[in-house]
């Protein structure tokens, strides 16, 4: 027993000496980025008001390295964001909001059933925005080496937002990896595309007309064609070369029209003729995340639309729900 309690507590130690050890090392890497923060016209007036009681957050690291997105099979993962109560809650939330997102689709030619689905996956429709602190949030990815200079962009962002008085930072609380509001912003999609759409003299991601309008101008420019499809699910014949095969959303390669893929799909008679002109890829998402996965099973054709999602959040399963409950919305409202 005397042995065991010895070794838990120089297991205990050097765990101790561990976060002491990150602890001063994020202290520093602070000051260094308050360097960086001034040199971008940050004023040591808004850098020390909105980052001297950042911390370094664990819980983000393990969070980053441990996403839904690598490890959920795509059945799981899509049907747990799509169910029939997340339809019936949408609903609801139409219902009770119908004006403001009729006029924001018919301004911007969003369809309301995309919204919904995004708000909806995103946040629940705007009951669980997240409770991180986003500062710190983003402070600890840009101190963290695996997508520094990513977040470190992103957090000189939002410092020159709240320094422009754009944006209220003790609002500042959202999801682990600094996404903020109803449809989870970034900061560099704040800055590019979020509107005051009431017309309050900021903008506010946690009020339903901001988000809105935001989430509609974001979409409509970045390229989002209404009434056009997202994705439709194949069955592969077992000739179709590899390098068609897409299991990585960094960037869909090896994109053909429609038409040419039509001899490697089984069940063509499901696919629209009249989209044989347009370019599309197909998607293999498992393969790459679950162990022993089919190669060809279960596999997507993608259209332009269905890459605008992956812009929004590049993940294969995640465009994938988003279009999946988008229309089961369409046969809903």
């Amino acid at each position: 027993m005397k042995q065991i309690n010895f070794f838990l507590f120089f297991i205990l130690l050097s765990i101790n000496y561990s976060f002491a050890d990150i602890n001063k090392d994020f202290e520093n890497w602070k000051l260094n980025f308050k360097k960086l923060a001034l040199e971008n016209n940050i004023s040591e007036k808004t850098f020390d008001l909105v980052m001297s009681d950042t911390k370094f957050l664990s819980d983000v690291i393990k969070y980053d390295r441990y996403q839904p997105e690598f490890y959920e099979d795509t059945k799981t993962y899509i049907s747990k964001r799509t169910s029939s109560k997340k339809v019936l809650l949408g609903k609801k939330f139409y219902e009770k909001n119908s004006k403001l997102i009729d006029d924001v689709e018919e301004k911007f030619n969003i369809e309301r059933e995309l919204l919904l689905a995004l708000m909806g996956i995103e946040t629940n429709f705007g009951t669980y925005v997240g409770k991180m602190d986003i500062l710190s949030s983003l402070a600890t990815l840009s101190f963290d080496k695996r997508r520094s200079e990513f977040f470190t962009n992103e957090l000189l962002i939002l410092l020159r937002l709240i320094e422009n008085e754009q944006i209220d930072y003790k609002t500042l609380y959202g999801s682990w990896a600094g996404a903020f509001g109803f449809f989870q912003f970034m900061p560099s999609t704040m800055k590019n595309y979020a509107i005051d759409h009431d017309g309050s003299g900021y903008i506010d991601l946690k009020n339903n007309n901001d988000a809105y309008a935001s989430a509609s101008n974001y979409l409509n420019q970045i390229g989002w064609k209404s009434d056009y499809p997202c994705f439709y699910r194949i069955q592969l014949s077992n000739d179709i070369p590899s390098k068609y095969l897409n299991i990585s959303a960094k960037k869909l390669h090896d994109k053909k029209k429609l038409k040419y893929f039509r001899k490697f799909i089984k069940n063509n008679n499901q696919i629209d003729n009249k989209y044989n002109a347009l370019k599309v890829a197909i998607i293999t998402p498992d393969k790459d995340i679950i162990p022993d996965a089919e190669t060809l099973n279960p596999a997507y054709i993608v259209f332009d639309n269905y890459e605008i999602i992956l812009k929004w959040n590049r993940s294969l399963r995640f465009a994938l729900a988003v279009c999946t409950l988008k229309d089961k919305f369409k046969n809903e409202l």
